[in-house]
């Protein structure tokens, strides 16, 4: 138990933080949708939290590796409190309006971005603190991270249809101080584990400022052709998921008829299904071929679940096509983890897995405002083809590169 401990407590606090951010990925963009009726508002709001998010997270890492990650962890949840809180605060009083919510989702982006980055860095001393391999860990995590996922949309989607989608924030910000306390309480201030594999020299004095720290990540990162493939594709791939999962999913449901509750419950298909998925990688992990899942994985998970809504197909045949998709994609954040943190030394942990991640999340603020201007200008039934046929291409292209197939292969056998 004691050394599992670290372990359950990074996962109960991605738990709690992850259930709360889904159902705010649906009840803001459903709130600015639903007040103002425009697409482009919609993936403007979008663009207005993940664009800090995204450079937070990628000045985030050497102050990560100096600091800690659960210090930052903590701090940044603590105050994404109050940041949260503001949104029904606001809509309480018959203030909330897009002046004064633009600039809250920029600050929930600001704060969402390094505690992310934290988190993340812990996995690797966490797995060596279980002595579990690193497979077995992110599957389990990605289990946990998609029951979340799927309980905060299933739960938003009646949320926002009860009390509204401003007000069902409050329960985000809940989550963000319940998450606080855990990471503070049951992870302890371990130390780095094991001594780095070929850690890069840092150039004298470079090391000594921050921004010689983010250099020193930026030049690991672009030396490792794995890393830079995935970072291409994955960032390619995120860029159409938001402009599906932000403005593409939320207009097909509201023009079709339907409430919050139906976006609500096709989240939950898909990611519920990624249980599934995401346990077996947990379980067997170590074992599978890695670049053939991941190429069938991401083939399953991606085009179909624009196609079927582009046809406007029955209800039922889209909701087991979101369940393949789903099922699909939880063997995809097992295997990228797993090869991501095996290929880093351990002093850049920080700030090469956050500058990795905010690289994959790069083009994901302007996902909703692609979006919402591909509906302006082609209609809704062709944005969705024209993304999904994107999303093909980009999934597919990475297999023409031979220096992808280093994919296969740990670090110590490349």
């Amino acid at each position: 138990m004691r050394r599992g401990g670290p372990f359950l407590a990074l996962a109960a606090a991605e738990t709690l933080s992850l259930s709360g951010t889904r159902l705010s990925t649906i009840a803001i963009p459903w709130l600015v949708l639903s007040t103002t009726g425009s697409p482009v508002l919609t993936g403007l709001t979008a663009m207005m939290e993940m664009l800090p998010y995204v450079v937070a997270k990628a000045l985030s890492g050497p102050l990560i590796d100096r600091v800690g990650p659960k210090r930052i962890a903590v701090v940044c949840d603590t105050a994404s409190v109050a940041v949260v809180g503001l949104v029904p605060l606001l809509d309480l009083f018959g203030l909330l309006d897009m002046p004064l919510l633009l600039p809250v989702v920029f600050a929930m982006g600001v704060l969402r971005g390094p505690s992310d980055a934290a988190k993340q860095a812990m996995v690797p001393d966490i797995a060596t603190l279980a002595a579990m391999p690193l497979e077995r860990v992110t599957g389990v995590v990605g289990a946990i991270e998609r029951l979340a996922s799927t309980a905060g949309a299933a739960g938003a989607g009646a949320l926002i249809g009860l009390i509204g989608p401003g007000q069902a924030l409050v329960v985000n910000a809940v989550t963000f101080a319940a998450a606080a306390l855990i990471v503070a309480a049951g992870i302890p201030g371990f130390r780095r584990i094991a001594e780095p594999r070929g850690a890069p020299e840092a150039r004298p004095g470079e090391m000594s400022s921050y921004l010689g720290d983010l250099r020193e990540g930026w030049r690991f990162l672009r030396g490792d052709a794995v890393l830079v493939s995935i970072v291409i594709m994955v960032a390619t791939t995120n860029l159409l998921d938001q402009a599906y999962h932000a403005v593409l999913l939320p207009v097909w449901t509201q023009s079709s008829g339907h409430g919050p509750e139906l976006l609500g419950a096709m989240f939950a298909a898909f990611t519920g299904a990624s249980i599934a998925g995401a346990a077996i990688a947990a379980a067997i992990g170590e074992r599978m071929p890695r670049l053939m899942v991941y190429t069938v994985a991401f083939l399953l998970t991606g085009f179909p679940r624009f196609l079927v809504v582009a046809l406007d197909a029955p209800l039922a045949f889209i909701f087991i096509t979101l369940a393949i998709a789903g099922f699909a994609s939880g063997f995809l954040n097992p295997i990228l983890s797993a090869v991501i943190f095996e290929r880093i030394p351990k002093p850049l942990t920080g700030r090469v897995t956050a500058m990795n991640a905010a690289l994959c999340f790069v083009l994901i603020p302007f996902g909703g405002l692609i979006g919402g201007a591909l509906i302006s200008m082609i209609g809704l039934a062709a944005a969705l083809s024209l993304t999904g046929l994107t999303y093909l291409a980009a999934t597919l292209f990475p297999l023409a590169l031979k220096s992808f197939h280093g994919f296969d292969r740990p670090i110590t056998e490349s």
